[in-house]
């Protein structure tokens, strides 16, 4: 990012800042549809796992409301929960490839692990993901309106 040489350091934050959540909501209003999805599976495989993980299936489902997402080796299939929607692209990048990490890898051994470590935003999506479930946690609290 440029920032003109004349402004403040205070004036230089906040205008970081306002570029930084201007960014994060045109990144969270991008949802992918299904084949989207696949083909971005097939990229971070190709790019983070030499291509060796090669799923059948990678969908969108509603019904997983504890889990980021699931798959099932044997079958070749990831499905990637609906609340992942929205949130934003390393996110979504981290749990396809967690789930890719599964089908060369059973169960979250420190091989599984390994694999993940290539991918530079591990620990940031996790702590993301973790951030949210932590919020959904608290109590919710009546908006303006008093509802």
């Amino acid at each position: 990012m440029l920032i003109p040489a004349r402004m403040s350091e205070a004036e230089e934050q906040r205008w970081v800042s306002v570029m930084l959540d201007k960014l994060a909501a045109q990144e969270s209003k991008r949802v992918l549809g299904d084949t989207e999805l696949s083909e971005r599976a097939q990229r971070l495989s190709a790019q983070y796992f030499d291509g060796r993980a090669r799923p059948a299936s990678v969908r969108w489902v509603t019904n997983q409301n504890t889990r980021w997402g699931s798959c099932t080796p044997s079958e070749g299939s990831i499905r990637l929960s609906h609340r992942l929607q929205g949130m934003p692209e390393y996110v979504v990048d981290y749990v396809l490839l967690h789930e890719l990490a599964h089908l060369l890898v059973p169960g979250h051994g420190p091989r599984f692990w390994r694999l993940l470590e290539a991918y530079p935003r591990t620990e940031r999506a996790k702590g993301y993901l973790e951030g949210v479930v932590a919020a959904d946690r608290l109590p919710h609290l009546p908006d303006a309106r008093g509802e």
